[in-house]
């Protein structure tokens, strides 16, 4: 579908690529300075943040991570039938997409809701048993302000994936025409790579 201010539909598809990568360009400077910040603090208090660390779950956060790669290979998977026009296909894994978004945040919210109970949400009522609560308290706000921005960015993507099934139900998409699909892809896994940053920083420091 071309644009009424574009030429040609390889001048749209190239505008539209540009502007995606631009957008990644931000998003990377956005989560590089809450990484930078999350370092800063870690050099500074490693032990603290080592023994707060202990309070997160690996396992579910393991799980959240095969759901995230698994989410990226069934992303890769719709854009290669967006490109050969297999509709049915292209509708199947953009849901299935989707779930794995959905069981993803499923998780998420159950690690939030376990902080919760146990009362490691930074503020007035937080309660840490140990003798550095001060800086575990930097280290779960990190650890909400981090997780919190990657979940907003997958209730986004999860927002678009529905609007991009309603128009794959249309059959807007075609060989010719399939560049919103591979552009949504891009930024589909751009936050699974910020994830795939994220478990490792904040779940497995302080298994050593």
């Amino acid at each position: 579908m071309l644009a009424h201010h574009f030429d040609t539909a390889e001048q749209q598809r190239e505008s539209s690529s540009l502007g995606m990568w631009v957008f990644l360009a931000q998003e990377v400077m956005f989560f590089g300075g809450l990484f930078l910040t999350y370092l800063v603090y870690r050099s500074a208090y490693p032990i603290a943040f080592a023994e707060a660390s202990h309070h997160l779950s690996v396992l579910l956060g393991g799980v959240n991570t095969v759901i995230l790669i698994s989410s990226s290979l069934t992303m890769a998977l719709a854009v290669y039938a967006s490109q050969t026009g297999k509709q049915k296909m292209l509708i199947a894994f953009l849901l299935l997409t989707l779930f794995l978004g959905v069981a993803f945040l499923g998780i998420k919210t159950v690690e939030y809701h376990e902080k919760y109970v146990r009362k490691l949400i930074p503020g007035m009522g937080f309660t840490y048993h140990g003798p550095h609560a001060q800086q575990a308290q930097i280290f779960f706000s990190l650890y909400f302000v981090m997780t919190g921005m990657h979940a907003l960015h997958m209730v986004i993507g999860m927002g678009l994936l529905i609007w991009l099934m309603l128009l794959a139900r249309k059959g807007r998409f075609s060989p010719e025409y399939h560049s919103p699909i591979e552009l949504f892809g891009l930024y589909w896994h751009f936050v699974d790579i910020v994830w795939i940053f994220l478990f490792p920083l904040l779940y497995l420091i302080g298994l050593h």
